[in-house]
């Protein structure tokens, strides 16, 4: 099978809701669309280190917010709130970081739905995202500067992994992305960014690039536009679960490895490719390229 016969039957082997563990898991445990949309930018903002600490980290947050996160975010009070998020820790992130998230995301549901403040200044014939999250980005923080890490910008070079993943589970469709929003079309998202994407992306040849940044995503994403227009991250969960599942042959001997993509690797690259990924994510400040 060529490359995109082979990547379309890994999509179809990971397109069920229970597939993998991951964070959206705990977002479809809310039934309104206004609390998952709320639920799911609160989990992809968290969405960074193993993801055993994720999830706790998020499950944390929901005690905090209630059965309504919806309504808790529209009602927010940040002052009689701060004890409560106080606790709060998830890797450098803390409480008031998280309250600064809250503030904003309050302001965006002034507009209705965060989806709504994010199409004012979306604009369909873009070639992707990228003006739109700067725009959406710049927006947020002007709200509350002690949001930021939350809203990184493409214009400064970050691969907005967290934003882009957030997108990808409102917009795209299937078994495993909710597609709540009606504004964007699929086409038009690109990959978040992880450890794994990198890897298999560089093992596969669909990027020039080394280092982990928007350009690098905008890269992936336009090869994998080039086996589905409409729908090029819909690969997306599917290879980053292939990495953490150890499942890639990736940084193994060719043949000994039950990898679904063997065979279609850049071969002798494997090595160096996991060498300069892990300097990298060692030597890292916190940053959106996981």
């Amino acid at each position: 099978m060529n490359l995109k016969e082979r990547l379309d039957a890994l999509y179809a082997s990971f397109n069920c809701a229970d597939s993998a563990t991951d964070p959206i898991q705990i977002v479809r445990r809310f039934q309104h669309p206004a609390d998952r949309e709320v639920v799911g930018f609160c989990a992809a903002a968290l969405a960074f280190g193993r993801v055993a600490s994720v999830l706790q980290s998020i499950e944390r947050l929901l005690v905090v917010m209630g059965p309504s996160p919806a309504e808790f975010v529209r009602t927010f009070n940040p002052r009689s709130e701060r004890a409560a998020f106080k606790p709060l820790v998830h890797r450098w992130t803390r409480g008031e970081h998280l309250l600064a998230l809250m503030v904003v995301l309050r302001e965006m549901l002034k507009s209705g739905s965060i989806e709504n403040f994010f199409a004012e200044k979306y604009d369909p014939q873009g070639v992707d995202l990228s003006e739109a999250l700067d725009a959406f980005s710049a927006r947020a923080r002007r709200i509350d500067g002690n949001s930021s890490y939350f809203f990184p910008s493409p214009a400064n070079g970050s691969a907005c992994k967290r934003l882009n993943l957030f997108l990808r589970w409102m917009v795209r469709c299937d078994s495993v992305d909710f597609g709540l929003w009606s504004r964007v079309r699929p086409s038009k998202l690109v990959i978040p960014l992880d450890t794994h994407v990198i890897r298999v992306g560089r093992c596969l040849r669909l990027t020039r690039y080394t280092s982990p940044g928007w350009r690098m995503a905008a890269d992936i994403t336009g090869a994998l536009r080039k086996l589905d227009a409409e729908d090029p991250v819909k690969y997306d969960f599917s290879l980053c679960h292939l990495g953490m599942a150890d499942l890639c042959g990736f940084n193994r001997e060719q043949g000994d490895s039950n990898c679904p993509l063997s065979g279609l690797c850049r071969p002798g690259r494997r090595d160096d490719s996991r060498r300069r990924s892990g300097k990298r994510r060692a030597s890292a400040r916190p940053s959106d390229r996981r």
